[in-house]
């Protein structure tokens, strides 16, 4: 996994899916200010990429969960790649709403997910955890068991291990923080003062601009 962890690293800086810039940071959706920037849908341009991550996924997935039945992605942003690992296990696909459709049939799940089957969700970035656990949720709601959940990259914050560990799910990611920073000075893509800056931030991430 250290090896898969430095490939899809670099692949993500390279592509520019990830983004470092300490000395004029971003500011999340949430409001906080950080120097990252994750946009993973971008994997989906780079054929190769793509392709990589896909079959990354497929592989693992038949490693720890070869009994599952069915793949699901969180919408929006793991759709696309969810899709394409169903294809490639020839499984059925689902993907997991983050609220319900206003109209209609008013679905939280797009599918035909039946009681008892056994799911891998995937998913695209985890921050927190917390949309991709009520995903989690929203399937075992339908009487489903969830295997496991995987995502291209996580921020590794320890208030995600702590959320996915009380709600009793395994997360697998092909890619971390700690294997980016590594791989980003290792290329010269970033210097050791903003190693120190990257590290600073993942330690307390909401309250690293108040400082």
């Amino acid at each position: 996994m250290e090896k898969l962890a430095e490939i899809v690293a670099g692949q993500l800086l390279q592509i520019k899916a990830i983004k470092l810039q300490p000395a004029n940071p971003f500011t999340w959706a949430s409001g906080w200010i950080s120097p990252i920037y994750c946009d993973n849908r971008k994997t989906l341009s780079y054929a190769d990429v793509r392709n990589f991550i896909k079959l990354e996924f497929a592989r693992l997935i038949l490693e720890k969960y070869p009994d599952v039945d069915v793949v699901a992605g969180v919408a929006t942003g793991a759709i696309a790649q969810g899709a394409m690992v169903a294809d490639a296990l020839g499984k059925p696909f689902i993907y997991v709403r983050s609220s319900p459709k206003g109209h209609g049939l008013e679905n939280l799940i797009e599918g035909d997910l039946k009681p008892g089957q056994k799911v891998v969700v995937i998913e695209d970035l985890i921050s927190t955890g917390g949309s991709s656990l009520k995903a989690v949720e929203a399937i075992r709601n339908n009487g489903c068991e969830v295997l496991g959940m995987m995502a291209i990259f996580s921020y590794g914050f320890q208030v995600a291990e702590d959320n996915f560990k009380k709600a009793n799910v395994e997360l697998t990611t092909l890619s971390n923080y700690q294997k980016l920073i590594e791989v980003a000075a290792n290329t010269g893509y970033i210097s050791e003062k903003e190693i120190q800056t990257l590290e600073e931030w993942r330690k307390d991430p909401g309250n690293w601009n108040k400082k």
